[in-house]
C-alpha cells in the first residue's frame, strides 16, 4: 500500500501545495495512494505518538510512504534518521519528492539507513554518558540523587492524618482498609506506622 505523509506545523498553514505535489509525483511514477495521512502538529513533537508513528506501526513489509520533504517528517535530523532506520528495519520503502531521497531495498539505501542508525546509536550513547557525569558529578558534590527525602506526598498525608489512622485501627479496621482509604500500599502504610513508633 502506498501512504502519502503531509505535516503541518499551525493551522495557518495548508495541506494542499503539498497534497498537488505528492499527487503529481505518485502520478507519474504510476502509483495509486491507498491513504492519505494529514496532521497539523509541530514537527518537535515524538514521531511515535503522532499519526505517522501509529501508522508506521501498522504497516508491513512492501508498504510505501511518499512525503514532499524529509522536514515534514521532523524537525531534527535524528528524528528523521530515527523514522528511516525503523522503515528500513521493517522493510517500508520511503520516497522524499524534494530531497530526491528514497529509502528502498536498494544497497545504497541499506548503506544510507545503516549509516542513520549508527548515528543514532551513537547520539544515544553520548546522552547516556553525559547523564552519567553529571549525576557522579552531583554526588561528588554531596548532593542526594532522587527524590529528597521525607518529601513524599503520601507520607505528608499520613502524618497529617495519623492520629484519624491510629483510630480507625483501634475501631478494629485492617490496615489494608485504612491503607486503601489512604491511597497507599499497606506496606508502605506498615512502614510509616513503624517509622512514626520509633
Amino acid at each position: 500500500m502506498v501512504y502519502a505523509y503531509i505535516r503541518v506545523s499551525t493551522e495557518l498553514q495548508n495541506y494542499e501545495s503539498q497534497r498537488y505535489e505528492i499527487q503529481r509525483w505518485c502520478d507519474s511514477k504510476g502509483m495509486v495512494i491507498s491513504q492519505w495521512i494529514e496532521e497539523t502538529v509541530s514537527g518537535a513533537i515524538i514521531w511515535e505518538k503522532r499519526q505517522l508513528g501509529k501508522r508506521i506501526k501498522r504497516m508491513k513489509r512492501g508498504d510505501v510512504i511518499v512525503c514532499a520533504e524529509l522536514s515534514r517528517l521532523g524537525r531534527n535530523m535524528m528524528m528523521v534518521m530515527s523514522i528511516l532506520n525503523t522503515c528500513s528495519q521493517k522493510d517500508i520503502s520511503l520516497y522524499s519528492i524534494k530531497d530526491n531521497f528514497e529509502l528502498s531495498d536498494s544497497l545504497n539505501s541499506k548503506i544510507i539507513a545503516f549509516a542513520f542508525s549508527l548515528a543514532a546509536e551513537i547520539e544515544r550513547n553520548l546522552i547516556s554518558q553525559r547523564t552519567r557525569e553529571a549525576l557522579a558529578a552531583k554526588k561528588a558534590a554531596g548532593q542526594h540523587l532522587g527524590r529528597p527525602i521525607g518529601t513524599s506526598a503520601k507520607k505528608e498525608k499520613y502524618y497529617k492524618l495519623r492520629t484519624e489512622v491510629e483510630l480507625k485501627l483501634q475501631s478494629g479496621k485492617t490496615i489494608r482498609d485504612v491503607a486503601k482509604d489512604l491511597k497507599v500500599h499497606p506496606n508502605t502504610l506498615s512502614r510509616y506506622l513503624k517509622e512514626s513508633k520509633a
